[in-house]
């Protein structure tokens, strides 16, 4: 019996040692397609036809050897992927991890935790939401508040349907909520990476790697909020 419970154990072990690489593989992955992302939706800062041009480019990589957009579809494959696993993951390992505490110690270990790793499923629960909105916003259905009565016209010229969507006031202030997500997710999702990579065996490895957590959150989410301040602001038109 104690064999078998032994056996168990190892095997459980195991599991959540590769959900954990699983995760920091899958939010690595999201750390440079959203670094990318960002970058790119600066391009805003540099007028409407360089913005154009940066997302025309975006749907003719690889051609000819591929198709119109294919290498978008195959980021967009490959990242829906990251995600289904990123996702399966954490819900996998949060409810381990509710079965295996006692009560008394979770509330304890919250009262020491810092507020990013707190908020960390709550703030991933919010970005699910987001990301389902951003896509039907931008991409899917390419939802506009902002249009007005020139929708057709807006939806199909990259730079004036994210511009246009922040001249209100509201979308400005949905998408602010969701970067303050990001870069709490990003904090301590940096840091939990570095973690299970094995990168903070020291308390120096710690802090640097604390301080990794703060620049890839401050920079991503920093400078995705940039655009739709700026629009707000009319720097931006």
């Amino acid at each position: 019996m104690a064999t078998t419970e032994l056996v168990k154990g190892v095997r459980a072990t195991r599991s959540t040692i590769a959900l954990k690489l699983l995760m920091a593989a899958s939010g690595i992955v999201f750390i440079l397609f959203v670094l990318t992302h960002m970058y790119g939706n600066l391009k805003a800062f540099s007028g409407e036809e360089a913005y154009n041009t940066y997302a025309e480019h975006l749907r003719i990589i690889g051609e000819p050897m591929l198709p119109r957009e294919g290498a978008l579809w195959i980021i967009r494959v490959g990242l829906l992927a990251a995600l289904v696993v990123h996702v399966a993951s954490a819900a996998t390992l949060w409810k381990r991890a509710n079965h295996a505490r006692p009560v008394k110690y979770q509330v304890k270990r919250n009262i020491k935790s810092s507020l990013s790793s707190r908020t960390m499923r709550w703030g991933g629960l919010t970005l699910l939401v987001f990301i389902i909105w951003h896509l039907l916003h931008f991409t899917i259905v390419k939802i506009n508040p902002g249009s007005g009565g020139q929708a057709a016209d807006i939806t199909e010229n990259p730079y004036q349907l994210l511009v246009h969507s922040f001249d209100v006031w509201w979308m400005t202030i949905i998408y602010l909520i969701a970067m303050l997500a990001l870069g709490f997710h990003l904090h301590h999702g940096t840091f939990s990476s570095l973690q299970t990579l094995g990168l903070t065996n020291s308390a120096v490895a710690r802090a640097r790697a604390r301080i990794a957590g703060w620049v890839v959150a401050i920079v991503i989410a920093g400078g995705f909020a940039l655009v739709p301040l700026f629009t707000l602001l009319g720097v931006i038109d």
